[in-house]
């Protein structure tokens, strides 16, 4: 599926289940809350922190999905298509950073 299409189908979704979008800043902070608990994952799962009982079984792809999904709905309430932004921001990064982590004796030494 191309982004577009997820972003289709939130849309469709949104519209069939969901009523309506949230307002904007709502769909921020949960998109604040979703990274959050990507975040808890990831210092648990790779990180130093010791996991409680209620962390079992979290399912890091689904709280990704989770963020992408809150991300689609800003784009789409904002009028944002991601595929040609995401193709933008490509082209951006590819001329800013051309070298730049080439060079980057952090990155080389490890």
């Amino acid at each position: 599926m191309t982004i577009q299409e997820a972003q289709e189908r939130v849309d469709k979704w949104i519209k069939t289940y969901g009523v309506r979008y949230f307002n904007e800043l709502t769909n921020m902070a949960i998109l604040s809350e979703e990274v959050g608990e990507v975040a808890r994952i990831i210092a648990r799962r790779y990180g130093e922190q010791s996991c409680k009982p209620s962390d079992e079984g979290k399912d890091l792809g689904d709280e990704l999905a989770d963020v992408l999904w809150v991300v689609m709905c800003l784009a789409n309430q904002t009028g944002i298509d991601l595929d040609d932004a995401l193709e933008r921001n490509f082209a951006k990064k590819t001329t800013r950073d051309v070298a730049r982590h080439q060079q980057n004796d952090k990155l080389i030494k490890q």
